[in-house]
């Protein structure tokens, strides 16, 4: 959600002499997307972004598809999943298609270099765990149920102070609040599930002055390419504009509810080209004195449906563990498990707490994935009484 933010020092206007003490120039870098018609920031360095004293191809990571693949309901078990490195190494891919990929990431150790990922944006859902995110745009801390955005081109380093769990989406498109919920200004409409006082963005500018050979490891497709700099990335003295990292906490999503059960697009909380994210939070069940309150069978016919559950006991759903993953493709109907229907009539709310991805276009499960499928899921809905 990104609206105006400063942080540091900057000139009185952009694009003018801004000095240091000894009379020498701060390195002015416009920041910008969608060739300077998207958002941007502007940003004031000590050292010049463009001194680069090396730079290499590390390795190709294309991403492997599990094909040919049946057209079935699936269930990814991942609750003992293990991951090994930092919170870049550690990711897992399990669903991938041309606009986003999907993975996790269990963190066994630090970062001891800088990352940016130079064609996507970032999502990064804190299943459990805490630490700080820490940037050229200044330091912010995370937490459990914890979103956090990074738009593309933002170097980084994540801080894992607990042991992490980490849901990422990569997406090859911004990360956004959807439309619906913003008026013309931007600003985030009265019937917003959540507002900006729920946004927490960058208040503590961290400046590193300092020479030497600082790593970069830097994202361009499936090519991981590593820059050493001359001086330290973050040497950020102030910076303005709309584009930075920020995070918004799943506990602050304000779910909407009705008399009848409501669709799934109520619970929507980002957008991208050719998917959604939605979040399933608790909340009152539906309050029509003979509401059916889980969800009714359907078909999504024209997108795939992933579910990350995070806690509780979601209501339509039977042998779904926390940390569990489901698959629901366009061309089957799904819904209810037998025996969830009659279970949630008249029961006056619900504690579970969900991620949903949404895609336009089919997702697929990777290689890397196939061994945490469960082959019992897709016989999950015949009634064995």
């Amino acid at each position: 959600m990104p609206f105006y933010h400063t942080l540091g020092t900057i000139p009185h206007k952009r694009h003018t002499q801004f000095r240091k003490k000894d009379g020498t120039l701060y390195q002015e870098e416009l920041m910008g997307t969608r060739g300077f018609s998207g958002v941007q920031s502007i940003l004031y360095h000590h050292g010049a972004p463009t001194a680069v004293l090396k730079a290499e191809i590390i390795r190709d990571q294309e991403v492997e598809l599990l094909r040919p693949a049946t057209l079935e309901h699936r269930h990814l078990v991942t609750a003992g999943l293990a991951t090994s490195g930092d919170p870049i190494t550690s990711r897992l891919w399990l669903f991938a298609n041309p606009q986003i990929k999907l993975g996790l990431a269990t963190p066994t150790q630090s970062m001891n270099y800088f990352y940016r990922n130079a064609q996507c944006d970032e999502l990064i859902f804190v299943h459990h765990g805490s630490g700080t995110l820490h940037s050229q745009f200044g330091s912010l801390p995370f937490r459990h149920g914890d979103y956090i955005v990074l738009p593309v081109g933002v170097t980084y380093q994540l801080e894992c102070k607990d042991k992490c769990r980490l849901l990422v989406l990569e997406a090859n498109s911004r990360i956004e609040v959807p439309q619906r919920y913003r008026n013309e200004y931007g600003q985030l409409l009265e019937r917003s599930p959540f507002c900006e006082r729920d946004i927490r963005v960058p208040q503590t500018l961290v400046t590193h002055d300092e020479r030497g050979e600082f790593e970069i490891q830097v994202r361009t497709g499936s090519q991981l390419n590593r820059l050493v700099l001359d001086h330290h990335p973050f040497d950020v003295v102030g910076w303005d504009g709309y584009l930075y990292p920020w995070i918004f906490n799943i506990e602050d999503f304000e779910p909407i509810t009705g008399r009848v059960h409501q669709p799934p697009p109520v619970h929507q909380t980002f957008a991208g080209e050719g998917f959604v994210v939605c979040s399933f939070v608790p909340r009152m069940y539906d309050y029509h004195p003979e509401a059916v309150p889980v969800p009714y069978n359907h078909s999504n016919v024209n997108s795939d449906e992933v579910l990350y559950y995070v806690a509780g006991d979601f209501m339509s759903r039977k042998g779904i563990k926390q940390g569990s993953f489901t698959l629901h493709p366009a061309g089957l109907p799904h819904g209810p498990h037998p025996g969830t229907v009659e279970k949630s009539l008249g029961q006056k709310d619900t504690k579970e707490l969900a991620v949903m991805v949404d895609t336009f276009a089919p997702l697929h499960v990777t290689k890397a994935a196939a061994a945490l499928l469960d082959p019992e899921y897709v016989r999950s809905w015949l009634d064995k009484h």
